[in-house]
């Protein structure tokens, strides 16, 4: 597993993490109009409950990872929002939040601006070829908290409905090294760390 250079966006500081370099693959037309269509769809990640069970698990959920993310994000607004939107966009494309919080970990280390030596960006190390392929074209904006993650998870999505539910294929392919172990198991290790005692 390669430990590449992250820098922080302003400080220059390098740190060492490791980070993902998607591969641009061709896409059909149906499945670039889809994933375009998904990272289009702006709403705010505040959830809405119908049923008040789900919505105490939420809360419960919220206060346990924000407990757990305080030495890594410090000011409860930021780590609240932060987590707030990482629910929302995991749950939005139908993946786990632990899972989401696992891979951010192992990409960016929870770092809002790092940048990988192949150009990936933002908590997900997201490439910003994405940008171009399904977005506006403004790489820029992959700094930006909510399109940040709201790629990353579309991504992850994409790559497991491509890999038939397969997730160590998926986490592979997110990370330009698929079929390798290092990877995954690294994500794997990390979303232990984010599950609830009975998720685990």
């Amino acid at each position: 597993m390669k430990r590449r250079l992250l820098l922080l966006g302003g400080l220059g500081a390098p740190l060492l993490a490791r980070a993902g370099a998607q591969v641009e693959e061709p896409l059909a037309d149906s499945i670039r109009s889809a994933l375009s269509a998904s990272i289009a769809q702006a709403a705010p990640p505040r959830p809405r409950f119908d049923d008040p069970n789900a919505r105490v698990a939420y809360l419960r959920w919220l206060g346990e990872m924000s407990e757990r993310l305080k030495k890594r994000k410090t000011e409860t607004q930021i780590r609240i929002e932060f987590l707030e939107t990482v629910w929302y966009e995991a749950k939005r494309a139908g993946l786990e939040p632990g899972l989401v919080l696992g891979l951010i970990q192992v990409e960016s280390g929870f770092r809002k601006y790092a940048i990988s030596t192949a150009g990936a960006r933002g908590y997900m190390q997201v490439m910003p070829f994405w940008t171009r392929v399904i977005g506006d074209g403004n790489a820029s904006t992959l700094f930006h908290m909510q399109t940040n993650l709201r790629f990353g998870c579309v991504i992850l999505r994409h790559y497991l409905d491509r890999e038939k539910g397969d997730l160590f294929l998926a986490l592979g392919r997110y990370n330009g090294s698929r079929g390798r172990a290092e990877y995954p198991n690294a994500v794997f290790a990390a979303r232990r760390q984010w599950l609830l005692p009975g998720e685990r």
